[in-house]
């Protein structure tokens, strides 16, 4: 069994951990902004296809302890690269650096460059090039404490990239955390689901892909580890056949989504058509203050409302139209959402006043670098 690490946003570790299980990964231990787990090769490539969560998954190659850039570039050249690539390989190096002696990450990473081609030019007389854009190996420096750990990345672009998302809205929900959230909230697959703040749909377009089983990259082009000496395309192509033959053609269960503005529906509808759930999903211009449950049945309401500016204390202060939001969304909800689990995701501390009642759960996350709480509410 080989060591992996996946990583994933701040607060979504244990989520992440719970995906690696049905996978048979092994040694599962939440760490740091992920989880380290074990598996063989079949399990890597399973992972970089249907984990939801994660960000990317990594196989470190070098632990070492370094305090300054000479013992760096002693350790990354003691390995033997012939292991990883050739001279007929592009490689690029993606290094963070925090509270260690060597302070910048950007000459971490020319610094492990260096040792590995010198290596090359060493042993054979060339050396790989670098293509920062789309390297045929990418390697992943996390210097903390002046503790080293060096991983070949096998996801190459970031897994919450799904494809079907190629237009950013302000402030988008990512996809991975989107999908994070969906789990946190315990929603059961066969009941209803509404975000009546969608934007360009992540939440509902997420909720569509679990309930149909689509694993979330099954239409990516390119992965870190399809640039690996062991590349084995024969199994690739088995698992993704898997994965295609295991998916649902109907939903169990409603879902709908809906937005004040006009363009935010019509990029919603696009990005469901893209993912190809748009036949499967309602979506309907309609203001919050308009907002109605869509079935009779209750089922979840899962949004992302806007944080804003600070609220003030003053609940309907005159321009305050952040805080005239939440009052609507509250009032809406409490007149036609009876029986509806709420679910908010919002990086306003301030939100919870508006509602008369304690939240039933609240769960911190992080939206990039917003702490941000998930709340839970029934009335």
């Amino acid at each position: 069994m080989v060591p992996f690490f996946a990583t994933c946003a701040k607060g979504l570790e244990p989520v992440l951990a719970r995906e690696l299980t049905p996978l048979l990964a092994s040694d599962i231990n939440i760490g740091r902004g992920g989880v380290h787990f074990s598996g063989d090769q079949e399990l890597l490539y399973r992972a970089n296809l249907q984990l939801r969560t994660a960000i990317r998954i990594l196989k470190p190659i070098l632990h070492a302890r370094v305090e300054s850039p000479e013992q760096l570039y002693d350790c990354v050249r003691a390995l033997d690269w012939s292991q990883y690539l050739t001279p007929e390989h592009t490689l690029a190096v993606d290094a963070n650096v925090r509270d260690s002696h060597i302070t910048h990450s950007h000459y971490a990473a020319l610094k492990t460059k260096d040792a590995i081609c010198d290596w090359f030019i060493d042993k054979v007389g060339r050396r790989p090039n670098v293509d920062v854009e789309r390297p045929m190996v990418g390697l992943n420096l996390h210097l903390f404490r002046n503790e080293l750990t060096l991983s070949l990345d096998s996801s190459g672009d970031s897994l919450h990239k799904r494809g079907y998302r190629p237009i950013q809205t302000k402030a988008p929900l990512n996809e991975a955390l989107a999908a994070g959230i969906l789990f946190l909230s315990e929603w059961d697959v066969q009941q209803p689901l509404a975000d009546p703040m969608c934007g360009s749909g992540t939440l509902v377009i997420e909720a569509a892909l679990l309930a149909l089983n689509i694993p979330p990259r099954l239409t990516r082009k390119h992965f870190g580890f399809q640039g690996w000496l062991d590349y084995d395309v024969r199994l690739w192509t088995d698992i993704r056949d898997t994965a295609r033959a295991h998916i649902r053609k109907e939903l169990p269960a409603p879902l709908f989504g809906s937005d004040r503005r006009r363009d935010a529906i019509m990029l919603a509808h696009r990005n469901a058509r893209a993912a190809s759930v748009g036949h499967l999903i309602e979506f309907k211009r309609t203001p919050i203050q308009e907002w109605i449950a869509p079935t009779s049945q209750p089922g979840f309401i899962i949004v992302n409302p806007p944080y804003g500016e600070r609220i003030t204390s003053q609940r309907h202060h005159a321009g305050n139209q952040v805080g005239q939001l939440y009052s609507d969304m509250v009032e809406v909800f409490q007149k036609h959402a009876q029986g509806w689990k709420i679910f908010l995701f919002s990086g306003n501390i301030e939100l919870e006043r508006y509602f008369h009642i304690a939240p039933f759960s609240r769960i911190p996350l992080f939206n990039g670098r917003i702490p941000c709480h998930l709340l839970g509410y029934q009335f």
